[in-house]
């Protein structure tokens, strides 16, 4: 739960779903809700494909995935698995080999869709592998694959069709005693999206790897993926998370957690709260956020910070964050450190200072931190 005393009216109470493992990330339960994303590398390039891995879970990626086509790929597993810091969850699509080969390679987790893997024995042979090699398992529907027989009986991809096909496979993998699975139920359509896992999360405790897919390029891709996921994320639902753009893996991890961020779900590095700028602006508002944006990139300790071109909302938002600048002055600003108004600064010199600041406040928030835990 999103728990807020002080604004109940912010307060999300989360689906209650069971937890699995994969490789070190818990999903489902109370843990908090992970960021995914998925290379676009050529899999048999491992050293292209673990220079991304690596970019993204500094990005704060918690999984990376990993398309695996074909056996030259599952070959290069081995390499991408040991150097990758974060587990690495392998693609499978239609031949239940690469999965046993993924798994004996390293992967965390298996994305499979059970029905297109063959008979109940494949299906068998990849449960086996996964739980030899403490592997979980993503069932993985989407709206553009669904079984032919389910597109006959409900005429076109539809909640209903996807749902079905969901539990399915969940059937699949629970008639070989396996219950280490999450699930995933994805559309390019948001409302189709919402409504197949909210029909799920009445019939299954597994817990949810949520996403839009092909949701688009950067800038629709984003507006898509955070009006489907924060819906169904506002209202409890969601374990995991991949923002699907036509963009660098390093965007889809940055636009998972700002959307988390804004839930309150999950806290990361620093939330720039700026106002659109407009003729009362003391400086130049967005030049100075996406300066900002950059050097600050580094920050990974939970904190805010304002950048407000007047005083017309700057002092009241600085109020409400941890570092803040309200310009109005000729040529200068104020600076806001934890809520209370500090000192003056030139607008010319005022990204190094902000720098400066919240870097300094950072180490604070770290310091006390430390404190509270040794204190337990």
């Amino acid at each position: 739960m999103s728990h807020n005393p002080i604004r109940p009216w912010r307060n999300i109470e989360r689906r209650k779903s069971r937890q699995i493992m994969v490789g070190n990330v818990p999903v489902g339960g109370d843990a908090p809700i992970s960021v995914q994303t998925m290379t676009n590398t050529l899999t048999t390039d491992a050293s292209a494909t673990i220079k991304q891995v690596i970019a993204a879970a500094e990005a704060g990626a918690d999984i990376v995935r990993v398309s695996v086509p074909d056996a030259e790929s599952a070959k290069a597993m081995h390499e991408i698995c040991r150097e990758s810091p974060v587990p690495i969850v392998a693609d499978i699509h239609f031949h239940y080999k690469r999965g046993i080969e993924a798994a004996e390679a390293g992967a965390a987790c298996l994305r499979i869709n059970p029905g297109n893997i063959g008979d109940a024995t494949r299906v068998k042979e990849v449960v086996k592998a996964a739980r030899d090699h403490n592997c979980s398992i993503r069932i993985g529907v989407n709206a553009g694959s669904l079984e032919r027989h389910l597109l006959e009986k409900y005429g076109e991809p539809c909640p209903d069709a996807m749902v079905e096909s969901g539990m399915a496979h969940i059937k699949l993998l629970e008639d070989n005693d396996f219950h280490e699975f999450k699930i995933s139920m994805k559309a390019s359509d948001i409302f189709m999206t919402a409504a197949a896992y909210s029909q799920l999360a009445d019939q299954t405790d597994a817990p949810f790897h949520m996403g839009i897919t092909e949701a688009g390029g950067f800038v629709g891709g984003t507006v898509k993926s955070a009006i489907g996921l924060g819906n169904l994320l506002w209202s409890g639902i969601g374990d995991t998370m991949r923002v699907s753009l036509s963009a660098d893996p390093v965007e889809e991890v940055k636009i998972g957690f700002e959307i988390l961020k804004s839930l309150g779900l999950r806290h990361r590095g620093v939330n720039i709260i700026s106002c659109p700028s407009c003729a009362r602006q003391g400086f130049d508002v967005i030049k100075t956020v996406e300066k900002l944006e950059e050097r600050l990139e580094h920050i990974k300790t939970p904190m805010s910070l304002s950048i407000i071109g007047c005083v017309v909302n700057g002092p009241g938002e600085a109020l409400m964050t941890d570092v803040g600048f309200t310009g109005g002055g000729a040529g200068s600003g104020m600076v806001y450190l934890a809520g209370k108004q500090s000192h003056k600064m030139s607008n010319d010199q005022m990204v190094d200072h902000i720098v400066e600041q919240v870097e300094k406040r950072a180490e604070v928030i770290e310091a006390q931190r430390r404190a509270e835990e040794a204190a337990l």
